[in-house]
């Protein structure tokens, strides 16, 4: 269905990209500074589901409408940068502190991995990415489109989700260990904030 070499190329490109820090790390080291390694994982989890359902509409040719509309890029863009914003008010005003065993109590696990995904799905520079990237290695001479589409589509998926969960898990085992101070919770929460502060307004400032 696609071709070894092709594919052999793909899977450096794709580790690259997976390992150069951006904003989905960032977004992850944040959520599992809040809330601790599950969190963190559960983020990324969220992070490379949407990842996904971004390749299953550029298979589909539903993501060349932000080519073709930029209108609804740049609508989909505010949004974005508003939910980001969302997340850094209430980073900023979470004054919880950890139980006595040292558990973080910051967002909930469902909560993380939805957030993970709104995210991600709201930022519509991951859609052009799937756009301009993918195609690069999907030879049409062999045919199946859609599915060569699908197989490097799942390949970063699960290869961004590996590197992904490994740094969420890492930021929430740290944080796990730093929150036992209540003053460092509160850190934590503000250095949140600031994450998510900092990527709504490069989503913002960034049209293209």
């Amino acid at each position: 269905m696609v071709d070894m070499s092709s594919y052999a190329a793909f899977l450096v490109a794709a580790f690259a990209l997976c390992i150069t820090p951006g904003p989905d790390m960032m977004f992850i080291v944040a959520m599992g500074g809040r809330g601790g390694p599950r969190t963190g994982v559960l983020a990324a989890f969220g992070v490379a589901c949407a990842m996904f359902v971004h390749t299953v509409a550029a298979a589909l040719g539903l993501s060349a409408l932000f080519l073709a509309l930029p209108t609804l890029y740049h609508v989909l863009r505010w949004a974005g940068a508003a939910y980001l914003l969302y997340l850094a008010v209430k980073a900023f005003r979470d004054r919880s502190v950890p139980v006595e065993d040292g558990t973080p109590a910051g967002p909930g696990r469902r909560r993380a991995f939805w957030q993970g995904a709104v995210t991600n799905l709201l930022n519509p520079k991951v859609i052009l990415f799937n756009v301009s990237f993918l195609p690069q290695f999907v030879d049409p001479s062999l045919g199946h489109v859609r599915e060569q589409f699908l197989v490097f589509g799942l390949t970063i998926t699960v290869m961004g989700f590996a590197v992904d969960g490994s740094i969420g898990l890492l930021s929430g085992k740290l944080s796990a260990l730093l929150r036992r101070s209540r003053r460092v919770a509160r850190g934590l929460n503000i250095f949140s904030g600031t994450v998510f502060t900092g990527l709504a307004v490069r989503l913002a400032a960034t049209p293209k």
